[in-house]
């Protein structure tokens, strides 16, 4: 495989001019389309859970959340059915979500969509704590964890073994499995391909940068800071002495937040610590899986000088990164606009990489 700069565009529309837009756009006003999951849960090794959203073709909007008995028949079916990329194979891909994201956003939900028609299985996975239920340890999930990665993949195979799986991830969850990817090399020739979409490569340069400007410091920052100090305060109820609230929750950047919580709950000296020891950018040159890695130049979490060239990646990585798309804001096409791009953009990947 030849290393290769893509600099095609994504036809972002006329009415959303920059990556503000764009990123805000996509995330609240594009239409969403209705999907429906059966959720799995996974017992950790440190008896935690993750929960898995499953999106099976035929899945009923009547089957049982969480009982998959209901849907074992349908795993069963779909391994013969209309194969999408391949012919006599079931094609299949697990998706990580972004900081604080979950089935439920926009970019999993239509990426979800268009698999679905495809008939694709698609397994959303959750970091710890954002299915909707607090996780039970005082630990939570970070950018780099390549543990419950680890834990998460084992699973899906064995769910779907003869699946052909893929793997997409889209910011904070692309950089964790970017690193991952990059860990393991030779030992993930059973992924076909992966993908991460608007990924932060260099934790540090985007952490200054939502420390900076009028929507980095009062929009993207609070935002995330809302629903993370939440659980924090749901953790202390939990963990009275184990989680210094009071600092954490004095936080008004992510460098804060991270510095105080979630670096050294997760065995980080700090926030710097973790952010330099995590960034998949390093990781790129030890990737042997074929890797589609996709940011909009004009990504307002994401400095365009941060990204990675030719020199940082290895002979199995493709660099995407339109002029425009904004963070996860791939949106296309008149108003209301669509989601299509992205998905479409990766069944193409995906389909020339098997």
């Amino acid at each position: 495989m030849t290393t290769q700069l893509d600099l095609s565009a994504c036809p972002s529309p006329k009415w959303l001019p920059d990556g503000q837009s764009q990123t805000i756009f996509a995330s609240l006003f594009v239409p969403r389309p209705p999907i429906f999951y059966a959720r799995e849960r996974i017992i950790t090794a440190d008896n935690d859970f993750i929960d898995i959203d499953w999106n099976i073709p035929d899945l009923h909007p009547l089957a049982p959340a969480g009982n998959l008995s209901a849907t074992t028949a349908i795993f069963q079916e779909t391994q013969n059915a209309n194969p999408g990329c391949l012919p006599g194979t079931q094609p299949a891909l697990v998706l990580f979500h972004g900081l604080e994201g979950s089935s439920q956003s926009h970019y999993a939900r239509a990426i979800c969509h268009y698999f679905r028609q495809k008939n694709w299985v698609v397994a959303v996975a959750h970091f710890r704590g954002c299915s909707g239920e607090p996780n039970k340890l005082p630990r939570s999930y970070f950018s780099g964890d390549s543990a419950d990665i680890d834990t998460i993949f084992n699973h899906v195979r064995q769910r779907l073994p003869n699946a052909r799986w893929h793997a997409c991830g889209i910011s904070m969850g692309g950089n964790a499995l970017l690193k991952y990817t990059g860990e393991r090399q030779e030992s993930l020739n059973w992924l076909q391909a992966i993908a991460g979409i608007s990924v932060p490569l260099d934790l540090v340069a985007t952490g200054k940068q939502l420390e900076t400007g009028f929507f980095g410091r009062f929009v993207y920052t609070p935002h995330f800071l809302q629903t993370m100090k939440k659980k924090i305060q749901e953790k202390s109820r939990q963990f009275p002495n184990a989680i210094n609230t009071h600092k954490i929750l004095q936080a008004k950047t992510l460098f804060d937040f991270d510095d105080a919580y979630t670096g050294p709950v997760h065995g980080f000296q700090g926030a710097l610590d973790y952010w330099t020891r995590c960034s998949s950018k390093f990781f790129l040159k030890d990737i042997r899986t074929p890797t589609l890695v996709l940011n909009a130049r004009n990504d307002p979490f994401i400095p365009e000088s941060s990204l990675p060239g030719i020199r940082d990646i290895s002979t199995y990585v493709t660099l995407h990164q339109p002029k425009t798309g904004g963070h996860a804001g791939f949106s296309t096409g008149p108003f209301p606009s669509s989601f299509d791009w992205l998905p479409h953009r990766l069944e193409k990947f995906f389909c020339q990489s098997s």
